[in-house]
């Protein structure tokens, strides 16, 4: 099972427990796993987007050597840039 699978599977098993526990405090704890989870998931998937983002500015320079880091940068500030841009239209849409 991979990486991410396995994740949302841990997630799915902890919002479910939370929801069959009785005690309060026990199904808090289950949901902030939950939470912190899907806070891993997220940064996990971003990662894979700035690994392909990155690689595809690297193809278009020409793959130069020694620049890995400059379009690993470019590619976290661009798509920081797109989810900053889809925030700012989700939000105005909803008005």
């Amino acid at each position: 099972m991979d990486e991410q699978k396995k994740l949302e599977h841990q997630i799915e098993l902890a919002t479910r427990a939370a929801a069959l526990v009785r005690d309060e405090t026990t199904g808090q704890r289950f949901r902030s796993f939950a939470e912190e989870l899907k806070r891993k998931l997220r940064r996990m998937m971003r990662r894979g987007k700035v690994r392909a983002r990155a690689y595809e500015l690297w193809e278009q320079a020409g793959r130069p050597a020694g620049r890995e880091l400059e379009f690993w940068l470019e590619a976290e500030r661009q798509i920081e840039d797109d989810r900053e841009e889809r925030k700012g239209s989700d939000a105005s849409s909803k008005r």
